[in-house]
């Protein structure tokens, strides 16, 4: 994989079909979608949540998520955009911005699950597995793409960046950090550890008998860790990405929505944490 990673040169074209091409940024997508459904529906079958439900949020999640994850993009790069409008629409070229693509999915679920008179909390523990195993199979769209990637390096598993695609500034690095690929294992484990907690959950409290509100305190915190793990992931990789992000004082907006997002997780993570404990010992 390492060898691979530093001599293979990607190309975004999968291949065509006359004037039409397939992107390999497409495929990546598809795929990511497929993924985190089936975790979502596989998780939502052991909370008695009917396929039918899940697959029709997913409808939606996708729509909303999509549409935020452009327009998230095109806010942060709006020079660019302004120049060349009809690009907002070259969705396969790249640009979904995943701050987006949560910020507009949280409301689109939290509509969904007070239409159906669903419980929120429970909807959205149960998508957080798919939505990170989707995550990182979406960053290789980014590999193919050769963006996203990160500073110079010497690394044996640092990644060739074709000429026109490197920073003016940087026109004589030839490989670079593999951010893309740092945040798709990253997601890996996320998600591992989303299964893991759902596997505890689903061990130890019985559904049928354990309080509602005891069950949607534990779902709330599934959801708050990983807003958490991937603030964290995401804040730590922004010091060696170099892709275009606004800047506030040094920071990049990214990383400082990251913060913000961590800081008020990890502070709900605590309260929550303590409400559980304070719910379990009036049991």
């Amino acid at each position: 994989m390492i060898n691979f990673l530093h001599t293979f040169n990607p190309q975004p074209i999968l291949f065509s079909f006359g004037p039409i091409n397939i992107y390999w940024y497409g495929l990546f997508m598809v795929l990511s979608i497929l993924g985190g459904l089936a975790v979502s529906i596989k998780v939502a079958s052991y909370y008695c949540i009917k396929k039918d439900t899940i697959i029709d949020l997913a409808f939606w999640l996708i729509l909303g998520g999509l549409i935020g994850a452009r327009i998230y993009d095109v806010l942060l790069e709006y020079r660019y955009y302004l120049n060349n409008p009809l690009d907002i629409f070259k969705i396969w070229q790249g640009g979904l911005a995943i701050h987006g693509a949560i910020f507009v999915g949280a409301l689109t679920l939290w509509l969904f699950a007070k239409k159906q008179k669903l419980n929120f909390w429970l909807l959205a523990s149960v998508i957080t597995p798919g939505l990170a195993l989707g995550q990182a199979i979406g960053r290789w769209g980014n590999y193919f793409n050769q963006e996203l990637f990160g500073l110079p390096t010497a690394i044996p598993w640092g990644i060739p960046i074709a000429v026109y695609n490197r920073p003016t500034d940087l026109v004589t690095s030839q490989y670079f950090h593999p951010t893309f690929l740092y945040e798709s294992l990253g997601s890996l484990l996320i998600f591992a550890i989303l299964i893991f907690i759902h596997w505890l959950i689903l061990k130890n409290c019985d559904l049928k008998q354990t309080a509602i509100k005891i069950c949607s305190v534990i779902h709330t915190l599934a959801v708050l860790c990983y807003a958490f793990l991937y603030s964290v992931l995401r804040f730590t990789l922004e010091f060696i990405r170099i892709d275009f992000a606004p800047t506030i004082l040094g920071w990049r907006w990214p990383q400082l929505i990251s913060l913000a997002i961590g800081s008020i997780s990890l502070v709900a993570i605590v309260f929550y944490l303590m409400t559980l404990k304070n719910q379990l010992s009036k049991k």
